[in-house]
């Protein structure tokens, strides 16, 4: 094994090897005892399968918040874990060497802070790359080709439009607007319009039953009735959970429309020509796509595979080293 491209997000962690492709897809979630903060107990589907039923004594850590480490020990051990649980069981004679995909406007600090938790993770060698340039190569863009192409990427914390052209970045902007606040939204609608109480985990699968990928036209969410007490189930259509999210995505498109302003003129009559790359579970939501057209006035792709593709980028950089080199610079 050669190693790993690897996406930490704030809501799911993914993993490619060149030999096998994607490994592990699971939520950036590990389980820890309050009194051992930095040890795993539980991570990803496993970590998630406890939320909201966890003991006393037992507390859900989320270590990436926005694509960046909140906390080096926490992190150390859950990458730690992360690349154990995607390791294969046969054992090789030398480290494994990863690629780590970072939001393009990480720090100089936040960087090195993924450096060294790759390091003492277990890797032997570590590159990064922006996530919107790895995000583009896992969807066959040659990053280094001297045409622009703009990338939107709607994570989980936060959302990122980045130019990118001949090995550099023309334009980046940001917002903290991302995935976690439209199942924050779908949140308070319930209680606000249907008088039901959830869970977390229960408003991220309303807003995941409402992809553009999804076929049916409404779900059931079961809670918690706000005035009894009593568990109550209440049925949702799509149309009325994009109405809830709309205000969070409004407020996306209208921060990222920044960015086009940054390019110069034959930069956008490429962006014209190729369109807008939209990748992150967040470009997966119902209708998404169109509220972006109306922000840019430009036509939009959704990636074929907008959940895995940066991993897939990050993995395909251990056969194209000459693109970490340039946009590690």
């Amino acid at each position: 094994m050669r190693g790993f491209g690897i996406d930490l997000g704030t809501a799911n962690t993914v993993v490619g090897t060149p030999e096998d492709g994607i490994v592990l897809n699971e939520p950036s979630l590990m389980m820890v005892r309050t009194k051992d903060p930095h040890r795993a107990l539980a991570i990803g589907l496993d970590a998630s399968d406890l939320v909201d039923r966890t003991p006393a004594g037992i507390t859900p850590v989320r270590p990436i918040r926005d694509g960046v480490i909140v906390d080096l020990e926490s992190a150390r051990a859950f990458v730690t874990a992360v690349i154990r649980q995607a390791t294969p069981s046969r054992r090789y004679g030398l480290r494994p060497t990863g690629v780590i995909a970072v939001p393009a406007g990480a720090s100089p600090l936040e960087r090195r802070a993924l450096l060294e938790v790759g390091h003492e993770a277990g890797l032997r060698k570590v590159g990064l790359i922006p996530e919107p340039v790895a995000g583009a190569l896992g969807c066959g863009i040659n990053p280094l080709e001297p045409r622009t192409h703009l990338v939107v990427d709607i994570g989980g914390g936060t959302s990122e439009v980045t130019a990118i052209c001949f090995g550099g970045v023309l334009s980046h902007r940001s917002c903290r607007i991302a995935g976690d606040d439209l199942t924050r939204a779908i949140h308070r609608y319930l209680r606000a319009e249907h008088k039901i109480i959830v869970g977390e985990l229960t408003a991220e699968r309303a807003k995941v039953g409402a992809t553009a990928t999804a076929d049916e036209q409404s779900l059931v969410v079961e809670g918690r009735d706000a005035a009894t007490g009593r568990a109550r189930l209440v049925t949702l259509e799509t149309e009325e959970i994009m109405y809830a999210v709309r205000p969070a995505t409004t407020g996306i498109v209208q921060t990222l429309a920044a960015c086009l302003d940054d390019l110069p003129p034959r930069a956008i009559t490429d962006v014209m020509a190729e369109g807008i790359l939209a990748i992150g579970g967040g470009s997966m939501l119902r209708g998404l796509p169109q509220l972006l057209e109306e922000a840019f006035g430009l036509p939009v792709k959704t990636a074929e595979r907008p959940l895995t593709c940066v991993a897939e980028g990050a993995t395909a950089c251990m056969d194209h080293p000459e693109v970490v080199a340039a946009y590690s610079s």
